[in-house]
């Protein structure tokens, strides 16, 4: 396979993650030019090589730039994954050493922040397959396990084990239940047992 053909394969693939996740896409051309969580991931992975490759002014330029037009703020430090899926996106903020597995899908104002100011690993790390729900917070080095889905609004500080479900502020993992649906968690919180 060529570069260029590893490029569009790269996003065919993004595109058909974006309509299986998303009920109201109607077409891959209608996803490729009005997604704007796509053409954030997209610019991302343009930021993300010059930051590799030491270019890091014009990496940090080209993410405002990107931030701009698609209110996205990707730090072009962060790793992501593959089949990445930000689904309306306004808000989103992921740090510069956040890191994001393959088949991850965000919200809108979710942060993947950091909680301190000493350098180093200061951003979490999803594993494969997570999902997070709007307005969630991911603060610090912590790791998501795969698998694991993130309640809206919750406000996740501490580790969770992979098949995860954390609701809360604070969050506080539980195992996902055989055959638990766990999407309406994803946009209506739902905080039974905490009390803030």
């Amino acid at each position: 396979m060529s570069r260029g053909e590893g490029f569009f394969a790269r996003i065919r693939e993004d595109v058909v993650a974006a309509r299986l996740r998303d009920p109201a896409a109607r077409s891959g051309v209608e996803i490729a030019l009005l997604y704007p969580g796509l053409h954030a991931i997209w610019a991302h992975r343009v930021w993300h090589a010059l930051w590799v490759r030491r270019v890091r002014f014009l990496a940090r330029a080209g993410s405002q730039i990107t931030r701009w037009l698609t209110g996205i703020e990707i730090h072009p430090g962060a790793q992501i994954g593959r089949r990445f899926f930000i689904d309306h996106g306004m808000g989103v903020v992921i740090g510069e050493t956040a890191e994001v597995g393959d088949d991850v899908m965000l919200y809108h104002g979710v942060t993947l922040g950091g909680r301190q100011r000493e350098g180093g690993k200061r951003h979490p790390t999803l594993e494969d397959g997570v999902a997070v729900g709007a307005g969630a917070k991911i603060l610090g080095p912590i790791t998501i396990g795969a698998g694991s889905v993130v309640g809206a609004n919750a406000v996740v500080t501490k580790d969770a084990p992979a098949d995860s479900v954390l609701v809360g502020v604070p969050a506080k993992p539980r195992q996902r239940r055989e055959g638990e649906d766990t999407r309406s968690i994803l946009t209506t919180p739902e905080y039974p047992e905490y009390h803030i």
